[in-house]
């Protein structure tokens, strides 16, 4: 028996300032969901790739977990078509009506690749906001608890 080939792409949403601000938008209480980056990435892949493209990825394409605190995704689709999702993903402007630039961080086979790349990508970020704000190495800030948590709610996905 043949099993079923995935690729996983971890993939961050960088949040674009509004017209005219230069500051990147705060979290506010609406939320990005699962549920509207897959409608955007199929609406993108449609728009970009047609009904061919939607038939190739749609019946594989899932997106297993999201998080609107950190904006990372990890999203499924099988192996053959993982290109067309992977350009429909770089070529989406929009989630929500919100504009968003998505960064592909990883692509990898297993969804235990992507999970330790979100957990590295997770703490790469925090040490980034440690840096910038000068704070010294041993240090107990609210991000302890932030990359704990992350970390237990990554590792617990299922394939």
């Amino acid at each position: 028996m043949v099993r079923f080939k995935n690729r996983w792409l971890l993939v961050e949403f960088l949040p674009c300032p509004a017209a005219g601000s230069l500051h990147p938008p705060r979290f506010s209480e609406e939320q990005t969901t699962s549920k509207a980056i897959w409608a955007a990435l199929k609406q993108s892949v449609i728009t970009h790739f047609g009904d061919t493209g939607w038939g190739a990825v749609g019946s594989s394409l899932t997106v297993k977990y999201f998080s609107p605190k950190t904006n990372l995704c990890i999203i499924r689709v099988a192996r053959d078509p993982h290109k067309i999702a992977w350009a429909s993903v770089t070529l989406m402007t929009t989630v929500d009506s919100r504009k968003y630039v998505p960064h592909v961080v990883h692509v990898s086979g297993t969804i235990k690749q992507a999970q330790l790349a979100a957990i590295r990508h997770n703490r790469e970020v925090v040490a980034r906001y440690r840096a910038r704000a000068k704070t010294p190495t041993g240090y107990q800030d609210s991000y302890e608890e932030f990359l704990q948590k992350s970390t237990e709610e990554i590792g617990s996905l299922q394939d």
